[in-house]
């Protein structure tokens, strides 16, 4: 199986190389097209901010690409932030590939939300043999307000998307390659669509 993972200067993608190895497979951390094509599943990463991080896939023409790839694709945090529509990060617009817009917590609680914080509503199947209200790692300041894209959810303030799908594509709010046996069965399940 072919795996890439998009390296477009924005995402922590070592931890993400190092949790694909733990589970048995190989990955090619790439921004060249052609390779990011042919791949079987494809992992978007993202850390930082949201206007920088949209920049450096302009420059590459990957914000192009990304929406047209026909194979799972998995947005990780920022990453699957990008693929939305619009964040309020930076008055940045997405990908556009899921229907929702991305906005910052409010001043009543700590920004970032950083550390352990429950899923559940688990609607899919990424989730395959994950049980409700397990603990996955989270840091961000912005989220994905509740709507029909969402395949798992938590409460930081509000109720909000932790994890989304639309057709091949998937996000994930939470960093899987941080969250234990329980994110790396999330990344098996991934890599079994």
């Amino acid at each position: 199986m072919k795996i890439a993972i998009i390296n477009y200067g924005a995402g922590n993608i070592q931890s993400i190389l190092f949790a694909i190895e733990r589970l048995g497979y190989t990955a090619v951390l790439t921004n060249n097209p052609d390779e990011i094509l042919q791949a079987d599943k494809v992992i978007f990463p993202g850390v930082g901010e949201a206007s920088y991080a949209m920049q450096k896939l302009k420059e590459s023409g990957l914000d192009n690409l990304i929406p047209t790839l026909k194979q799972p694709v998995l947005g990780i945090c920022l990453g699957m932030q990008l693929m939305c529509q619009h964040s309020e990060e930076g008055n940045t617009d997405g990908l556009g590939i899921f229907d929702a817009n991305v906005i910052r917590f409010s001043t009543q609680v700590k920004v970032p939300q950083m550390g352990w914080n429950q899923i559940y509503n688990l609607k899919s199947p990424l989730f395959e043999g994950i049980n409700d209200n397990e603990y996955m790692y989270l840091v961000h300041s912005y989220y994905v307000p509740n709507c029909s894209e969402a395949i798992a959810n938590t409460n930081y303030d509000v109720e909000y998307a932790s994890a989304l799908q639309k057709n091949n594509f998937y996000g994930t709010q939470f960093h899987p390659e941080k969250s234990g046996d329980v994110g790396e069965q999330i990344l098996a399940n991934f890599l079994k669509l």
